[in-house]
């Protein structure tokens, strides 16, 4: 199965709670900061709503 590196690269300091929580849900903290998730419907889910704050590469 594939797997994606999510890549934090905006702050959330002016992001919605529901999307602050979405970032932190997928692990990430810092900006800068990376994991690698494995390419499922939820993780594309989560990743749609915050789009804008975080860059996607598949491995």
């Amino acid at each position: 199965m594939a797997k994606l590196k999510i890549t934090l690269v905006k702050s959330t300091i002016k992001a919605r709670e529901k999307q602050a929580a979405t970032v932190r849900a997928l692990g990430l903290k810092k900006i800068g900061s990376f994991v690698e998730q494995q390419d499922n419907p939820q993780t594309r889910g989560m990743i749609k709503k915050v789009s804008h704050l975080v860059s996607v590469e598949e491995i």
